[in-house]
């Protein structure tokens, strides 16, 4: 490892070809100005060319200096990143589960305190992302996901088929919810990613309703957009029944629309399951099931 400079020196001179001044450097890195200039030194003597031209009390950054700086800051993340891994690699008694937010929030979490109770030795950390994680990468045992199925990398298992329903809280437009297909379409509406066009269709309605007023990507956005009487929503089951079977939010027909994409519970190819693995997935399983004959 001749040729691999201190890091000290190499995060050194990133900081200061990043901020153009030893002084924010050193301010940074919490270290004295001097202990950058002589760390900068260092590295200028080992590699044999000049970093930085001297200009008064400013630094030039030299063109050797700024490409070797795009690859030391390269490099430089890639060991941050690969920390950053390592550190958060699960631990035996720890099952880290992906999921989306809005899943998590209203269908898994109030079901986890059953799984506690079952096995109190291990430890549940959810990661929620909108986004697919790459699950080679990242540190995750388990995810659950939506979609199609079509992803590379992971073995996975039909979980769940959705429907959507609409749904209002009990004191929208002052406690009058409207009943039928007409009332429905022409009410305040809070608008998600979902095509109102299925429902419309079930319903007999032959209409196209048109995105006004408050719309989000973001399921937890619109539910809580709709307990506060601000309009109704076209929502998956899965993310309002418990609130339905509370009071908190009311289904205002019972006409629903299938789901276009079902969830998943998936996990790397190349692990096998651990006890941990196969707990969750069994209890998850059982819940499902639970969840299906309450419909």
């Amino acid at each position: 490892m001749s040729n691999f400079p201190p890091i000290a020196s190499l995060r050194s001179f990133e900081a200061v070809a990043r901020l153009g001044s030893i002084t924010t450097a050193a301010k940074e890195l919490h270290v004295t100005h001097s202990a950058i200039s002589q760390q900068i030194k260092v590295l200028e003597e080992m590699l044999g060319v000049t970093l930085f031209a001297r200009e008064g009390r400013g630094l030039q950054i030299s063109e050797n200096g700024r490409l070797y700086a795009l690859q030391v800051r390269e490099s430089l993340n890639g060991i941050s990143e690969a920390t950053r891994l390592i550190k958060t690699q699960p631990k035996s008694t720890e099952l880290v589960v992906n999921v989306l937010p809005s899943f998590g929030m209203y269908w898994l979490i109030p079901r986890l305190p059953s799984f506690e109770q079952l096995y109190p030795n291990i430890c549940i950390r959810l990661q929620a992302s909108l986004s697919v994680t790459n699950m080679v990468k990242e540190p995750v045992d388990i995810g659950i996901r939506m979609g199609n199925g079509d992803w590379d990398g992971v073995n996975k298992y039909p979980l769940l088929n959705d429907e959507l329903v609409v749904v209002a809280a009990p004191h929208f437009n002052n406690g009058s919810l409207p009943s039928t297909p007409n009332e429905i379409i022409e009410s305040q509406i809070v608008f998600n990613t979902e095509s109102w066009q299925p429902w419309c269709q079930a319903v007999g309605l032959d209409v196209e309703i048109h995105r006004t007023g408050l719309c989000s990507n973001d399921s937890n956005l619109v539910l809580q957009a709709v307990r506060l009487g601000q309009g109704i929503a076209l929502e998956r089951r899965s993310l309002v029944h418990d609130a339905i079977q509370r009071g908190e939010l009311v289904q205002l027909s019972t006409v629903t629309a299938p789901y276009p994409y079902p969830y998943w519970l998936v996990w790397r190819n190349q692990e096998g399951f651990e006890m941990r693995h196969e707990a969750f997935f069994n209890w998850l399983i059982e819940e499902v099931n639970k969840y299906l004959n309450t419909l």
